[in-house]
């Protein structure tokens, strides 16, 4: 399968020596290196950026050859879960939400205080990407550089997030669509409480609904339960295909743990092949 492997992106993830001995046993057929020789190939942390692309996105060509296989992808087991919906405590603010647009929605967002985030938040943070991107990934909340710029994944994450996406051909603001699971900031950077993931339910399951996503990638435990419903930790729940809304879900760490822990990167590698073999599928 002829996928955009980019060698820049591949070092700056220290994942090249990796990629580089998939080669060599040959379970690489073919690398193509999105940057002309010699040149860098300008990163997604300096391309512009937007909360809404107007433009829609229109999907590529899926490869042919989805089956041939990819480097480090497991297959997905047979056996694929779906999640219970579950409802707000509010069920007229459901119904409400459920029915703004994205400038409602936005709105709404910013004006929220159904939980505690939001008596100490700088801005809530709505999300950014294409408002019909076929690919959605989901990270849990966000962080001090979030709540000041008001976008998500923008600190060292971030720009770990955006090289293992711009590896795999992806890059924010295009075919992507970045949101958390909640809107404000936990204080301290903690991870938020089940009742803070809950009180922002109808805001991710209406952008949900008005991106229309082909995939999501859950990054992070707090976002793998939301979306899949298993408390199982993330060396159980990676690896698998999950589903949520008729929506297919690969679980991977959260790309804080990856710049905590080097060497794991490779599992993040197997998880987006794993995303991209199951997208070509689709």
């Amino acid at each position: 399968m002829n996928l955009p492997y980019d060698e820049n992106y591949l070092r700056e993830m220290e994942l090249w020596p990796f990629f580089e001995s998939q080669q060599r046993r040959g379970d690489v057929p073919i690398v193509s290196v999105l940057a002309e020789p010699g040149k860098r190939a300008q990163t997604p942390a300096t391309a512009p950026r937007t909360h809404v692309v107007e433009a829609p996105y229109q999907q590529g060509t899926p490869a042919a050859a989805a089956s041939r296989r990819e480097p480090g992808v497991r297959p997905p087991p047979t056996q694929v879960h779906t999640p219970p919906a579950s409802m707000p405590a509010d069920p007229a603010r459901l119904a409400r939400i459920a029915q703004l647009d994205w400038e409602g929605l936005k709105a709404d967002v910013a004006s929220c205080t159904a939980c505690v985030l939001c008596k100490q938040r700088k801005q809530a943070v709505l999300g950014v990407g294409a408002i019909d991107a076929p690919w959605l990934f989901l990270g849990e909340g966000p962080g001090a550089e979030e709540d000041e710029v008001g976008e998500p994944f923008v600190g060292p994450a971030g720009k770990l997030l955006d090289a293992m996406l711009a590896a795999t051909g992806l890059q924010r603001g295009r075919e992507v669509y970045i949101v958390n699971t909640v809107k404000c900031r936990p204080p301290g950077n903690r991870n938020p409480s089940a009742e803070e993931v809950e009180a922002c339910a109808p805001y991710l399951e209406r952008q949900i609904d008005l991106i229309k996503p082909k995939l999501i990638v859950a990054l992070g435990k707090i976002a793998a339960t939301r979306v899949t419903g298993a408390e199982s930790s993330m060396a159980a729940l990676r690896g698998q295909l999950y589903t949520y809304r008729s929506i297919p879900v690969v679980a991977t760490y959260h790309p804080a743990y990856y710049l905590r822990t080097p060497p794991d990167k490779v599992k993040g590698w197997e998880d987006l092949m794993l995303a991209r073999k199951t997208m070509a599928g689709l």
